[in-house]
C-alpha cells in the first residue's frame, strides 16, 4: 500500500535510514549527504534529462557513482532511426562533480576538454547548454535549450532495500516541461518549439546494492490540448510503502499502484507491452530506436536497452476519465548494473 508523505523532514535519521518510506507529488524530504552512514563507494548520484521532439531528440547525463563517474550525451534520429553517442568517463570522483542537494536549486556543470555540459537552474527554469567538440564525425555540436518552468506535480520517491536498511532509493522525476531552444550539429539546425515539444527530469540520489535491474519508462506530450505525461518503474528496492507509478494531466499528478513490463528479451525491437494491476494503465509500445549500453570494467558492469518509440492503448486518471493514447512519443527501458 503506497504511502504519501506530507510533512517536509530530513530524508535520513540519525541511523542512516529512510525517516519515512514513501512517496510525494512534491520535494519534501531534504537530501544531505552528510547523513549517509553506508560506504562512499555506495553513494549514487545523477542527473538525466531527455529532451524530444516528434523526429529528433537528445538525453545528457552527469552521473557520480562513487567510483565512475560518467557524463554523457546522446543524440537520436527517429525518421532516419539512428543515434549518436558521445560519453566520457571520470574515475573516482567521490562527490566531485557536485550535484545539486535540491531537485528545486543549484547549477551542475562539467567542462573538460571539449566536452561542456551545463544544467542551469534558475527559479525552477531549466537552462540546458551543451557543446560537444567532434561529436560525430569531427562535427561540433552546440545546443542551447530552455525548459520552461511550471507548478507541475512531480513523482517522489524514497524506498529502502530490505536486506540493508542503509540503502536507499530516493529519486524525483519531472514530465513535460516545455521545451523552446535549438540545436546545431555542423550546421544542421534541430529547432525545440514549446507547444510541441517537452523535457523530461531524472533526479536521482542514494545508496545502492552492489546488483539491481530496473525498468524505467516515460512520455510527455498533449491529450485534449493538455499536457500529458506518466512516469512509471520497478526494481529498486522495497516498495511496499510506494511504487514511482504517475500519471500527469494538466500540472496533476494521478497515483498508479503496479505497471509490469512485458517484451522480448531477444529483440527490444518487438513490440513492448505495460499493464497495470487496476487496469488503468494500459499501452503497447511500438520501438523507434533501441540504445544499446554494454561495459565490462571487471566490478563495474552495465548492461542496458532504453528503447524510444510511440505509445498507444489508454490511461484512467484518479476521478476516473479515460484518456486514449495515441502515439505519444516516449521510452522504456530495461537495464542491469553491477557497481
Amino acid at each position: 500500500m503506497s504511502h504519501l508523505v506530507k510533512n517536509k523532514q530530513p530524508l535520513l535519521d540519525k541511523f542512516g535510514r529512510l525517516s519515512e518510506p514513501g512517496y510525494s507529488t512534491k520535494e519534501i524530504f531534504e537530501y544531505n549527504p552528510e547523513m549517509i552512514l553506508a560506504s562512499k563507494w555506495r553513494i549514487k548520484e545523477w542527473d538525466y534529462y531527455a529532451v524530444l521532439s516528434k523526429n529528433y531528440g537528445f538525453s545528457f547525463t552527469i552521473a557520480d557513482l562513487g567510483y565512475l563517474g560518467l557524463i554523457s550525451v546522446n543524440f537520436f534520429d527517429f525518421e532516419a532511426k539512428t543515434q549518436i553517442n558521445k560519453s566520457k568517463k571520470v574515475f573516482f570522483p567521490f562527490g566531485k562533480l557536485k550535484l545539486p542537494r535540491s531537485i528545486e536549486d543549484g547549477d551542475l556543470i562539467f567542462n573538460k576538454k571539449g566536452f561542456l555540459l551545463k544544467f542551469l537552474n534558475d527559479n525552477g527554469e531549466r537552462r540546458l547548454i551543451v557543446e560537444v567538440n567532434r561529436f560525430y564525425k569531427r562535427q561540433n555540436l552546440r545546443l542551447d535549450i530552455v525548459l520552461k518552468k511550471k507548478e507541475d506535480d512531480h513523482m517522489t520517491i524514497a524506498t529502502p532495500w530490505k536486506e540493508n536498511r542503509k540503502a536507499f532509493y530516493y529519486n524525483q522525476k519531472i514530465n513535460c516541461m516545455p521545451a523552446v531552444g535549438d540545436a546545431y550539429i555542423q550546421g544542421k539546425h534541430y529547432e525545440f518549439r514549446s507547444d510541441r515539444d517537452y523535457g523530461v527530469l531524472d533526479w536521482g540520489r542514494g545508496v545502492w546494492t552492489y546488483k539491481n535491474t530496473w525498468y524505467w519508462g516515460s512520455a510527455s506530450g498533449v491529450i485534449k490540448g493538455k499536457r500529458f505525461g506518466f512516469n512509471i518503474g520497478y526494481g529498486f528496492g522495497d516498495t511496499s510503502k510506494a511504487t514511482e507509478n504517475m500519471l500527469f494531466y494538466d500540472g496533476k499528478a494521478h497515483k498508479l499502484d503496479l505497471v509490469r513490463f512485458e517484451f522480448n528479451p531477444d529483440n527490444y525491437m518487438d513490440t513492448w507491452y505495460f499493464t497495470s494491476n487496476d487496469q488503468r494503465f494500459e499501452l503497447e509500445m511500438k520501438p523507434l530506436i533501441d540504445r544499446q549500453d554494454k561495459s565490462n570494467l571487471i566490478i563495474i558492469k552495465n548492461k542496458g536497452h532504453q528503447v524510444f518509440g510511440l505509445f498507444n492503448g489508454y490511461v484512467v486518471l484518479d476521478d476516473g476519465s479515460k484518456l486514449e493514447i495515441n502515439n505519444l512519443l516516449g521510452f522504456a527501458e530495461a537495464i542491469t548494473n553491477h557497481y
